[in-house]
């Protein structure tokens, strides 16, 4: 369950809370998201986490989260007061600066005490707070405490201006990094702002607007010219075209009218729409969307987990380096002094904060699937997305993925005395109660009700086919293994399509050929992801040969499987998994309809389903979800993963770049505290204003023909 972590105001903090709840039975598998401000752990252990938290960061709360927007009024109210703070601190700071001297000459140098020690506590007071509770509490290896010491060992040592400015020029990056943290998760809601506000329930001639959560199934609703649909359900009346980009990424609109079907989220055009709403709004398109792209914040990036180690053992190495560089020169070296050495250990403490790292590795995983989202492309961990930056092999699914599903009869052969028309009633008497694409062809191509009495002992066989009885008559129909298997004698050869055979009462009756329409962007899709890069493209199909070769010579796919059984693609997989060249770094991908392929999709390193708008068992078994019936949406989606872990490395890489230098200069004497703040908190403030670019990713953009290192 997802909670909110109200006065969440650091990544250290999120990092802690973290790890605590982590140590607790029950709470192993807790998550935090400081780009969120949300925690995701199990119901049951609630109770426990609210101690946990209070006695870890008095400051956080636990709140159940409504999902909407949390605290943006608090968060308003509280960043003008530390504004106001910091414009007075910087102004007293001024005053010291430009009149020091007189200030300094006064008896005691009481009045520039007065004056830079007040633009130090307007600024660093709760700073010095927040460091003696987290002492109190064990805690002293943190941001507060690095900088409380490293200002007051510089007042010790009489530099007060350099203190005073120290303070002020960390709380005025605090600020500012406060504030682009929150622009970074207010355009991530902006990104996801897909939510409805309102229905329109018919009352008194007129319209009643009341919550989503409070219409019911059966109930009609009216959806006027340019309000967002906020329920699933059916049109009644009426006949406008619907925007479904905010689900789809799709920007050409789609004809709608009495009949048809219609998602929340969309966005009518100019007709009037009365809508029969078929599902509640926690069960609707919009509701399931908004939740996974908000769950996805659990799901960390290797690259995430490692800098979350990586901080628990920096910070207090770089303390012992500090008290080293403090405590041995001077005791070593000749002519070296304490206040010297001192002064290069604060400035070693002030860089130690890994806070860029901390802060803007999950804000750009979060951003770039927020990005991804606003595409059509659900991602449902920031795993998820790395793994897509890895793709090695793709493994399609012919049916439904490269081809259209959408099947039509192209050639009736009845054999053995049975004529056409008597062939295709006795196959849709026998498809009757399948949902299969095939099913349904043969019962379009038939065209006149069936009566369900006329069938009985009605069962399927995975992979093989279907039996029933058809007015006293035993019947099976199937793919050309089923004749094998039962030891039917029939002519074998290479037909065009889909072949379904019949036979009745044990003697082959004919055969019923069935043809699907490969998709137009099937193609393209394939070049674009071995433009990228991937190595690989295989197709997975039950069909025969003849039409897998087909569809993969025109698609242009590497290799293929026909005649597969549904374990049959599963060991298929996990053999093409097997020749990977490094499982860590090369991943492989399966892509399908997300209902026949769930045991494929969970087994792949990428289960992505295609088209799964509106189908529960594609988002339940899938990692991706594209939503749009599109294959050129996976390459959309590799290019946005891998331009949001460009963004990350490059955080990761500047920051350490950076810190490292500044470590190195503050060792040798030649970095002050200024320059050592600007590596804290002026490179987390460059690393979070990078983190956002994941929100404005173009994935149009030119590609590279490598593989991702």
């Amino acid at each position: 369950m997802r909670y909110t972590l109200e006065g969440l105001d650091c990544a250290n903090c999120a990092v802690k809370i973290e790890n605590a709840l982590r140590k607790e039975e029950g709470l192993e598998r807790a998550s935090v998201s400081f780009a969120t401000k949300s925690l995701e752990i199990p119901p049951e252990g609630e109770a426990k986490a609210r101690e946990i938290i209070t006695r870890v960061e008095p400051e956080v709360s636990l709140a159940r989260s409504d999902g909407h927007a949390h605290a943006d009024h608090e968060e308003g109210e509280g960043g003008r007061a530390e504004l106001f703070r910091v414009i007075a601190a910087g102004l007293l700071l001024a005053l010291g600066f430009a009149f020091n001297e007189p200030l300094h000459n006064t008896p005691y140098s009481w009045a520039e005490y007065v004056v830079l020690l007040s633009s130090y506590l307007l600024v660093g007071g709760e700073v010095i707070a927040r460091a003696t509770r987290n002492i109190l509490r064990g805690q002293a290896l943190e941001e507060n405490f690095l900088m409380t010491i490293a200002t007051i060992g510089a007042i010790a040592i009489h530099q007060l201006p350099e203190a005073a400015a120290v303070m002020a020029f960390y709380a005025t990056g605090e600020y500012l990094q406060d504030r682009a943290v929150g622009r970074s998760r207010r355009s991530i809601a902006a990104l996801l702002d897909i939510r409805p506000d309102y229905a329109n329930l018919p009352e008194n001639g007129g319209t009643k607007r009341v919550r989503p959560e409070e219409v019911g199934v059966g109930q009609i609703i009216v959806v006027k010219p340019g309000e967002k649909i906020p329920l699933d359900g059916e049109i009644t009346d009426g006949l406008s075209f619907v925007d479904t980009s905010a689900l789809t990424g799709e920007s050409v609109p789609h004809k709608v009218g009495a009949g048809d079907g219609v998602l929340a989220g969309m966005i009518n055009g100019q007709g009037l729409l009365s809508v029969r709403v078929t599902k509640l709004f926690e069960e609707s398109s919009v509701a399931r969307i908004l939740e996974l792209v908000e769950n996805a914040a659990a799901r960390k990036a290797p690259t995430e987990q490692f800098i979350t180690k990586f901080a628990r053992y920096y910070t207090p190495a770089v303390v012992v380096a500090a008290a080293l560089v403090a405590v041995l020169p001077p005791l070593v070296l000749p002519g070296a002094t304490f206040s010297e050495w001192v002064y290069r250990a604060l400035v070693l403490l002030v860089i130690s904060c890994p806070c860029a790292l901390v802060i803007s590795v999950p804000l750009g995983y979060f951003g770039g699937i927020g990005s991804a989202s606003r595409h059509g492309i659900l991602v449902k961990g920031a795993n998820y997305l790395e793994a897509l930056a890895d793709l090695d092999t793709v493994v399609f699914d012919k049916t439904g993925t490269l081809t259209r599903g959408v099947f039509k009869v192209t050639q009736i052969e009845p054999v053995n005395g049975f004529d056409r028309e008597k062939l295709l009633a006795t196959a849709a008497a026998v498809e009757l109660f399948s949902n299969h694409p095939i099913a349904q062809s043969i019962r379009e191509a038939y065209g006149r009700a069936v009566s369900p009495d006329q069938v009985t002992d009605y069962k399927e066989i995975p992979g093989f086919g279907l039996t029933a009885i058809i007015d006293g008559r035993k019947v099976m129909v199937g793919n050309d293994r089923l004749l094998h298997r039962e030891g039917v004698a029939h002519q074998d050869g290479e037909l065009e399509g889909t072949v379904v055979h019949l036979v009745v009462d044990g003697e082959y009756a004919g055969h019923i050929a069935i043809s699907d329409e490969i998709k137009d962007d099937s193609g393209s899709a394939v070049s674009a992801l071995k433009a990228m890069g991937v190595r690989k493209t295989v197709m997975l199909t039950g069909d025969g040969e003849s039409v897998a070769r087909r569809v993969a010579e025109k698609v242009g796919i590497d290799s293929f499987f026909a005649g597969l059984l549904p374990e049959g693609k599963v060991a298929k997989v996990e053999e093409l998994q097997a020749a990977l060249p490094n499982r860590q770094t090369h991943k492989l991908a399966f892509v399908g309809d997300g209902i026949n392929d769930a045991p494929v999709l969970s087994r792949s390193d990428v289960g992505i389903a295609m088209g799964g708008l509106g189908s529960d068992a594609a988002i339940e078994a899938a990692d991706v979800v594209l939503m749009e019936d599109a294959p050129s949406k996976l390459a959309m989606g590799v290019r946005i993963a891998r331009r949001t872990r460009s963004i990350v490395k490059q955080n990761v890489l500047a920051a350490l770049a950076i810190k490292g230098i500044f470590l190195l200069l503050g060792a040798f004497g030649v970095a002050t505290i200024w320059e050592a703040v600007f590596a804290d908190v002026g490179v987390a403030l460059l690393a979070v204003l990078n983190a956002t670019r994941t929100l404005n990713l173009r994935p149009e953009g030119r590609l590279k023909a490598r593989h991702p290192a």
